[in-house]
């Protein structure tokens, strides 16, 4: 039940990431929006993690480790999935986000050489066809750019990347000095891309803006980001599933916010992912816990 608790309301605030980031770019550059997301997010983390919680710095041989995870799940990830949201809607962000449990269970069974519970193909194989059914017409009546379609697969890509990167290692430090570290080597490594290609004249210091930066930082770079850490500790593939969530979540939260209609597409697709997350999550288990 905890798991699921924990699935649920990671769902919950990963869904919004679309939404929040297309309110900032009414007023923001996309690579603006994200370095100062994780500058923030980086701050908040580390400052409770060392002065406050006392945790020790990460050791030497940890950091390369830091530095590469930051890279695939942080900088490339959400630098280009910001740059997508220029090119592509908001339900079409959304929708990508539920490539990403295929995308794990594939590079899964490669490079961790994981045999994935038939279980768990079968609850992937439902999510696919609810995300499918849910998204239809969007996709029949929305529109994107080649380069926003193709950035968006690339963004996830990475992210599916540095989830099985960071499922293969152990790591001895507590989940919050990981995320901090990470977001920050990701604030690091994406500065230079910011500070050159952004359009400064364009760029608004309004409510939009700091609106989407606070919540993209706090409730999702760092309550999202803690509970997906947390579940791939337990299984990377069966974490994934969760994902499948997202879109459902992101179509809700545009009928809430922006007045977008909910059809019968929706309910069948919802109930064929929640019958998906359901299949895979009661499979046995296949990674055991490694760390905090």
């Amino acid at each position: 039940m905890k798991e699921i608790l924990i699935g649920l309301l990671f769902a919950v605030f990963w869904a919004s990431a679309s939404v929040a980031t297309k309110i900032g770019l009414q007023s923001a550059e996309p690579f603006v929006i994200t370095n100062t997301r994780f500058i923030l997010a980086a701050l908040l983390m580390l400052v409770w993690a060392h002065l406050v919680r006392r945790h020790p710095l990460p050791k030497r041989s940890e950091f390369r480790p830091l530095l590469v995870y930051g890279l695939l799940n942080a900088s490339i990830y959400l630098g280009v999935f910001s740059w997508a949201m220029r090119y592509a809607t908001a339900g079409l962000g959304s929708l990508s986000v539920a490539l990403n449990p295929l995308l794990i269970a594939i590079i899964s069974a490669f490079v961790l050489k994981k045999k994935v519970d038939k279980a768990v193909w079968a609850g992937l194989l439902m999510g696919i066809i609810g995300v499918g059914i849910v998204t239809f017409p969007v996709l029949r009546d929305s529109t994107a750019t080649p380069l926003g379609v193709s950035l968006l697969f690339s963004s996830m890509l990475s992210y599916s990347l540095g989830t099985v990167y960071f499922s293969k290692l152990s790591w001895s430090i507590p989940r919050l000095v990981i995320n901090g570290w990470q977001v920050l080597f990701g604030a690091l490594t994406l500065l230079p891309v910011t500070l050159w290609f952004s359009d400064w004249e364009r760029h608004e210091w309004g409510l939009p803006f700091w609106g989407s930066v606070l919540w993209l930082a706090v409730p999702v770079s760092i309550g999202a980001v803690q509970l997906w850490l947390y579940l791939l500790h337990r299984d990377p593939v069966k974490a994934a599933l969760w994902l499948y969530l997202c879109p459902i979540l992101g179509f809700f939260y545009a009928w809430l916010l922006v007045g977008e209609s909910i059809t019968l597409y929706t309910g069948v697709g919802t109930v064929l992912v929640i019958w998906g997350l359901y299949s895979g999550q009661r499979s046995p288990k296949t990674v055991n816990t490694r760390a905090n």
